[in-house]
């Protein structure tokens, strides 16, 4: 057995969690480029917070997923501003969008220098800007990996400026940010966080360490998901979710991920849709394909008693096996109303790039099966 695990220097996790940043930020530096959503004024808070500690900040908004041209413009402006310190508030857009530019901030403002599969994928020589992670929605776990992703218009792909130096100095997760997140909004980003805790526990780079977040955070999406979905203002199940994305962060970060994000970041470059709802529409496919696969060859009986833990997880049934959990993610997909692939353009034709462009994402060398193009083209007809 061998394995690696790294993660941010500094995780602060609970309600009210947000009043500690001012004194954490000091640490850092006193000229901060905060990186909020589309919304800055949902940052006011913070800013207040930074202002009344003495901190100078410099606002820089991400309207929407961050392209390789929105990390270059960020650099500009951190350097103008003479930032030393670069803050997301956010989802997962602005801390990817932050986390790239306190990279770049100290090593050169090309993104193309840096980014694998379309860049020249050259390793980051200086340390990052000290950087901090503030999630506003519990879905991603940026806030504990060590990669940004950025979209290129231009090559119709999303790929990854990745380096251990750029895990965050700091995350800072309060469950209070999440509650004014509209349902829509909640389903993807809590399906994305269950992604991120079930491919983990399945990956071909799974280990123990993260094994035990995976089985936590599974037990905890199971009984607070839907809850957050139907009630927003569900502290307790708000709680459970960013403690879900938190450990899916710390999970995929060390044991990678597989077919549902091998997926998604090609998706995400061709069509225009979120990260989350992709892995919301694509979930309960690939796993009944991927368990369809598990259960007519000869896997070990490892991976098949984890599939049938993950029924057990889900559906608080310890009887259950693992159709029983696909039928739950089934189930739970139709009643938060996840839209279909179709929904955002996709269409057969698409279906020859599509797979081609996944077949050599990274994510997808972690899935536990070595999927065919015909079970590749049968997820994606499912997800239709």
């Amino acid at each position: 057995m061998r394995f690696e695990f790294a993660t941010a220097n500094r995780v602060m996790f609970g309600v009210g969690a947000l009043a500690e940043v001012g004194e954490l930020a000091k640490e850092f530096g006193m000229q901060a480029l905060v990186v909020t959503g589309s919304d800055p004024d949902r940052a006011a808070p913070l800013l207040s917070i930074l202002q009344k500690t003495g901190l100078k900040s410099t606002g820089f908004s991400v309207p929407g997923e961050p392209t390789v041209a929105l990390a270059k413009e960020g650099t500009k402006i951190a350097s103008e501003a003479a930032c030393d310190l670069v803050i997301s508030f956010g989802g997962g857009s602005a801390i990817d969008a932050g986390k790239a530019i306190a990279a770049l901030a100290t090593n050169g403002d090309d993104p193309l220098d840096f980014l694998e599969v379309i860049g020249r994928g050259k390793p980051l020589t200086n340390p990052p800007l000290p950087f901090i992670a503030i999630p506003t929605t519990a879905g991603t776990g940026s806030e504990v990996t060590r990669n940004a992703v950025l979209a290129s218009k231009e090559h119709r792909v999303k790929v990854s400026l990745r380096s251990r130096e750029m895990l965050p100095r700091a995350a800072l997760v309060d469950p209070e940010l999440t509650l004014s997140v509209p349902p829509s909004i909640t389903a993807s980003t809590g399906l994305d966080a269950l992604t991120q805790v079930i491919e983990p526990y399945l990956s071909t780079r799974r280990n123990p360490l993260t094994d035990g977040f995976c089985r936590e955070g599974m037990r905890r999406a199971a009984q607070s998901l839907h809850r957050a979905y139907k009630n927003g203002k569900d502290i307790e199940a708000r709680t459970d979710m960013s403690l879900v994305s938190l450990m899916g962060g710390l999970a995929l970060a060390n044991a990678g991920l597989g077919a549902v994000h091998g997926f998604a970041g090609p998706f995400g470059g061709m069509f225009d849709a979120a990260h989350g709802a992709i892995c919301a529409a694509l979930l309960p496919h690939v796993m009944a394909i991927n368990l369809q696969a598990i259960r007519t060859q000869n896997f070990s009986a490892d991976l098949t008693a984890r599939f049938d833990e993950i029924g057990h997880l889900l559906t608080g049934n310890p009887t259950a096996v693992g159709e029983d959990g696909v039928a739950w993610l089934m189930d739970l997909c139709q009643a938060m109303e996840v839209p279909s692939l179709g929904s955002y353009g996709l269409t057969r034709a698409d279906f020859p790039a599509l797979i081609e462009k996944s077949t050599v994402s990274s994510s997808m060398k972690g899935n536990p099966v070595l999927l065919t193009e015909a079970e590749m083209t049968e997820i994606l007809d499912r997800a239709m």
